[in-house]
């Protein structure tokens, strides 16, 4: 991934880079997502992988293997590349590619952003992009869950 990044740089792209488990993928990822992109040229998304999301989100999850998270969100218009990442963090991937732009939702605060630091030490920036409000995987769970649980009663 680092030899595209570098051809992409040397054509004078900006490169923006987020991440996210992106479970079950809904409207306010793809309006995130399109978000993201409008910071730069190229859009590489980080997805964290079955075990990150499992450390993370507890035992249950992730709901969809990490095979078909990157497919769906590959398939994105606003997506150029993904990177499916083990740590819990993207921090070795950003160290990695050294985006121009990293972006993160709004409901980071600007000093919590991992990696941050080490975008703007090269000279890129941090960008915290709005949410759709009310949308949320765990909200999405929590209603099929209730769902099914009424209709099986």
């Amino acid at each position: 991934m680092s030899g595209v990044i570098s051809r992409l740089r040397a054509r004078g792209r900006r490169i923006v880079f987020t991440n996210g488990c992106f479970d079950i993928v809904h409207h306010g990822h793809t309006r995130y997502l399109e978000a993201a992109k409008a910071c730069g040229d190229v859009l590489v998304v980080g997805v964290n992988s079955d075990a990150s999301v499992r450390r993370i989100k507890g035992p249950r999850r992730p709901l969809v293997c990490q095979k078909d998270r990157a497919a769906v969100i590959a398939a994105l218009a606003s997506v150029d590349y993904v990177v499916i990442f083990n740590e819990d963090t993207p921090l070795k991937t950003i160290q990695r590619l050294k985006p121009d732009v990293l972006a993160k939702g709004s409901d980071w605060s600007k000093g919590a952003i991992v990696g941050s630091d080490v975008v703007c030490a090269s000279g890129g920036s941090v960008v915290r992009l709005p949410l759709l409000e009310g949308r949320s995987t765990t909200n999405l769970i929590k209603k099929i869950a209730k769902t099914y649980v009424c209709k099986r009663r």
